[in-house]
């Protein structure tokens, strides 16, 4: 992968080889959009999926954040769905729901439906906003861009339940009672995923991260059963083409060495395990990831360098730690906190 050894001066990528930083690097997820106001400008005119498929427009909401914020990346501005939509499933993104598909599988006729992705064909406009983004970064100073895409449990989820679901009675019905079609689900699924990452890196992120949303919603067994084998098989792949990955689920506190077992250079972890106790189960020879409840950011900018410095102090400097929030950025966060909650991180010195 050409371009992932380019950006030298990267706090992030430093970070992801556990090399020392001058500051701990700082980024968001669900930075682009959200909570910014010239984002909320241009979603007055635009739906997501009409942003995304705009690469110049993509483009400047991705950067939105390295230009009002100061973070030290960009990741770029997309759904989790998007290699499902360019690969023809019927899926809309609905304000306040999230993805909604159109014909939920239910069989093995659904997951043949699942073609393979053809990135040139099938997502262009990604990679075209990839690389534009990439041009605009150069000489900014050293920021990096970070791909991403759905792991195949939380991508499956969406597939089977239709939308967001509490229970994932869909997808635990088919992981229990049907487990030869969960594993070709899965196996169709991580093969998509491989090659999406693949062409984002080529296409000019640094680093990937593989967002594994609802993970929590699975036992130790059943993790470990029918998630963790894809999820390792795709950070494999990917960390063996030169491409440093960010595997991060969500409400796996009880499971994290499962979660570091399946692999990512660095492990994202939620707000549901305090930092220095996750970093010591996942082993000091990996990065870490987190791990801000973005809640606090609805708060008082007192509370949020209080929490934020705690959470540093967690870290004590060690290498390979990298400062985001525990989940995405909440619509009602008010954004002089998050460009204080920056401040903070990058002027923080451990005694």
């Amino acid at each position: 992968m050409a371009e992932a050894a380019v950006v030298t001066t990267s706090r992030l990528l430093k970070a992801l080889r556990r090399e020392p930083v001058d500051k701990a690097p700082v980024w968001f997820m669900r930075q682009a959009g959200r909570a910014l106001p010239e984002y909320r400008a241009i979603r007055k005119e635009h739906t997501l999926l009409e942003i995304c498929r705009q690469p110049e427009l993509c483009a400047d909401v991705t950067l939105q954040p390295i230009e009002l914020l100061g973070v030290d990346a960009a990741i770029i501005f997309a759904d989790i769905m998007t290699p499902l939509i360019g690969i023809g499933v019927d899926i809309d993104i609905v304000d306040g729901i999230g993805p909604v598909v159109g014909d939920p599988i239910r069989d093995h006729g659904g997951i043949e439906s699942l073609g393979e992705l053809e990135p040139e064909a099938d997502i262009p406009d990604v990679l075209d906003a990839l690389r534009l983004v990439k041009s605009r970064l150069q000489g900014k100073g050293g920021q990096a861009l970070i791909g991403f895409s759905g792991a195949p449990f939380t991508l499956a989820s969406y597939l089977l339940e239709g939308r967001s679901s509490r229970d994932f009675h869909q997808t635990k019905r088919m992981m229990y009672g049907s487990p030869v079609l969960w594993k070709q689900l899965m196996e169709r699924l991580s093969e998509i995923v491989i090659i999406y990452l693949l062409a984002q890196a080529e296409a000019g992120a640094d680093v990937v991260q593989l967002f594994d949303s609802w993970a929590g919603a699975l036992s130790p067994e059943d993790y470990a059963r029918f998630v963790q084998p894809y999820s390792a098989d795709i950070l494999s792949a990917v960390e063996s083409a030169g491409v440093p990955t960010i595997h991060f689920t969500t409400g796996t506190a009880g499971f994290l060495d499962l979660v570091r077992d399946a692999g990512g250079t660095t492990i994202g972890i939620d707000w549901r395990v305090r930092l220095d106790e996750a970093w010591r189960g996942i082993g000091h020879n990996r990065g870490i990831q987190g791990n801000l409840d973005p809640m606090v950011l609805l708060g008082p900018v007192e509370e949020v360098r209080a929490s934020a410095e705690s959470i540093l102090a967690q870290a004590a400097g060690r290498s390979g730690h990298i400062f985001n929030l525990g989940h995405g950025v909440h619509p009602l966060t008010p954004v002089e906190n998050l460009k204080a909650l920056v401040e903070v991180v990058h002027g923080y010195c451990p005694e």
